[in-house]
């Protein structure tokens, strides 16, 4: 049986991703959007990774945790947008 990677566990892999890019690149607003959006997805992907026909719950968890920090880092930088 072939198992192939879920869609939702790559997309919020890529949103983490993309949100410390865009947090580092001077858009916080955006990277707070993306972190916000790679944890549901995080969760979807492992929902879904408990089909024994769909893998990817290694890399939807490290999406949340990643997601969860790229959050706080976008918050703190709004915040220091905001007083500087």
């Amino acid at each position: 049986m072939n198992q192939r990677q879920g869609t939702a566990a790559t997309g919020s892999i890529i949103s983490a991703i993309g949100s410390y890019f865009l947090t580092f690149s001077g858009h916080p607003i955006w990277g707070l959007f993306a972190g916000v959006i790679a944890v549901p997805l995080g969760v979807l992907g492992m929902i879904f990774a408990a089909s024994p026909r769909v893998r990817g719950g290694i890399v939807s968890l490290l999406a949340i945790v990643f997601g969860a920090i790229a959050v706080v880092i976008s918050i703190l930088g709004i915040i220091g947008v905001i007083i500087f």
